[in-house]
């Protein structure tokens, strides 16, 4: 029960999680319930106050898990970092869990409530400073286009605390025009000024594409983008002014570039998505030009301006769910300016306050005056930012994966073997890995799983007998094959000319070195492995002579 001197919060694991038994697991296996109440005392004890926030922060990382992080999750006690989108979601819980606590509590147990709300926010801001990896603002660039569009948006509605600035190394972002606080409204942005399907529906060329089978609203948004962008009487004038002229991603890569990449996944990404966009656009742009040339006249609806308005809504759209309760894909005024990090300030900004009836990006962490102010894309890999967004995230990305074309089924079903939990399976950079040691080896423990599972009929042990060494060695081995030729399919690492390369050749190369940077890091820890299995094996060896 709760005293005067000691109260307590509840973090619970939702059984609708789709993830609750593995989440449940690597909570027991940390000494933790899915359902954990923690006891706090007053604020003025700061070393039991810490002690009480590293328990909190262990419990709501694995609830904050998503799959991919839960794949590469280690059940290592001293595990303590999982990525920075779980350890933002994480902190985040645990205020949002403290305010409610804090809403309905008696007076004595306030101040202990907002002393673990304060070290929460310290913790907050001190992550931010530690992963701060943007650039430096440039200043000597006029940015007189935008600063209309921020006066346009302003005078109909639109309230913001930042403003428009190039940033080193990443072109326009926004940055704080004061200090920010976590849960300040950076930018808010009122429905009308929000370009959606509802644009459309009273147009001439709406009554005409809705009669095409099969057509989707976000094509139909993308149709009406091309045209609209050349109309000096567009209501969103002011936003298709700043727009570039030619978008920068992969999907504009010229065939030097598209040739470095081969032997990547990234090829593969691009061909396909520009197989889809050609095949999309033949099927229906001639046809609709030779029908109804009033509406969508020839002129404006070539392949180049087709490319670049697919270009503006994959890079620029966010899907954001209405009052009505329907998910729209949608382009936001001002809102576009915002780049990604994989440290981001906004993290939520997807969902229409109904009360306001506007989108608000509020703050996951603080945002200082005149510091880049970002919000995260998406949890994708560095291959999907430069094919549909035409950058490579700074840092490491721990979405970078190599996705292993291994068939589980069979494996899985053989009687008296534990059925896995994972259908597919990936390596990543070993370096993000905590656990090098033997029977890990900074590799993913799904995959060794399943592979040791594929070598063997007998439930193995991870213990240091000498027939559980030799099975190790030869999955090591056959690992280090694997991505000793994927390392070799590569080519040569190519050095940076970088006078010498064009913007694609240069995103090009350096997505392929980073790719041989994972797989030879794979190659390593293999390596490694194998001289600490042998060393043991020779132990075991030499322990059996001895009797």
């Amino acid at each position: 029960m709760d005293t005067d001197e000691e109260c307590s919060i509840v973090l619970q694991l939702s059984e609708n999680d789709p993830f609750f038994d593995e989440k449940k697991k690597l909570l027991q296996c940390k000494g933790f319930s899915p359902k954990e109440r923690i006891f706090l005392r007053h604020a003025s004890e700061s070393h039991r106050m810490n002690d009480t926030v590293k328990i909190l922060l262990q419990i709501a990382r694995i609830i904050q898990l998503n799959e991919l992080e839960l794949y590469f999750a280690e059940d290592d006690a001293s595990v303590e970092f999982y990525s920075p989108r779980n350890e933002l979601e994480a902190l985040n819980s645990i205020i949002l869990v403290t305010d409610k606590s804090l809403s309905s509590c008696t007076f004595s147990h306030t101040n202990i409530l907002q002393g673990l709300r304060q070290t929460i926010l310290d913790l907050l801001s001190d992550f931010g400073d530690q992963k701060n990896t943007k650039g430096a603002i440039e200043k000597h660039h006029i940015c007189e286009k935008e600063e209309h569009l921020i006066e346009w948006g302003k005078s109909l509605g639109v309230k913001t605390q930042l403003k428009i600035a190039y940033v080193e190394g990443a072109g326009r972002g926004m940055i704080g025009g004061k200090d920010l606080k976590v849960g300040d409204t950076a930018i808010e942005i009122p429905v009308s000024l929000i370009i959606s399907e509802e644009l459309v529906l009273e147009t001439d060329m709406y009554r005409l594409l809705k009669e095409v089978d099969g057509i989707s609203s976000e094509t139909i948004l993308l149709l009406w983008s091309m045209k609209e962008k050349y109309n000096c009487d567009s209501k969103f004038k002011f936003y298709f002014d700043t727009l570039p002229e030619k978008f920068n991603t992969g999907l504009s890569f010229g065939i030097e570039a598209i040739t470095m990449l081969d032997g990547t996944l990234l090829f593969e990404e691009i061909m396909q998505a520009r197989e889809h966009l050609h095949a999309q656009y033949d099927e229906l742009v001639p046809a609709l030009c030779n029908g109804f040339p009033d509406i969508f006249p020839p002129e404006l609806y070539t392949w180049e301006k087709f490319l670049w308005a697919c270009e503006l809504w994959y890079s620029n759209s966010m899907k954001i769910m209405f009052s009505d309760g329907k998910l729209r894909t949608c382009l936001i005024p001002l809102a576009g300016f915002l780049n990604h990090s994989l440290h981001p300030h906004i993290m939520h900004y997807g969902k229409v306050d109904p009360s306001t009836n506007s989108l608000k990006f509020c703050l996951s962490r603080p945002c200082r005056s005149g510091e880049e102010c970002c919000l995260s894309y998406g949890n994708f890999s560095s291959s999907h930012f430069i094919t549909f967004y035409g950058f490579l995230p700074q840092g490491d990305n721990p979405y970078d994966i190599i996705p292993l074309d291994i068939d589980s089924s069979d494996v899985d079903s053989i009687e008296h073997k534990p059925v896995s939990n994972w259908t597919t399976h990936m390596v990543r950079g070993t370096w993000l890995s905590n656990n090098h040691r033997i029977f890990h080896y900074g590799l993913p423990s799904p995959l060794l799983d399943h592979l040791r599972r594929s070598r063997s009929s007998v439930l193995q042990t991870k213990t240091l007998l000498q027939g559980n060494l030799e099975s190790e060695l030869e999955v090591l081995g056959d690992l280090k094959d694997i991505f000793d030729d994927m390392v070799d399919n590569m080519g040569d690492i190519e050095l940076d000319d970088s006078e010498n390369y064009n913007w694609d050749e240069k995103m090009a190369l350096d997505f392929k070195n980073l790719q041989r940077r994972i797989a030879h890091s794979v190659s390593n820890s293999c390596s490694s492995g194998v001289n600490m299995l042998k060393n043991e094996l020779q132990k075991c060896m030499a322990e059996d002579i001895m009797g």
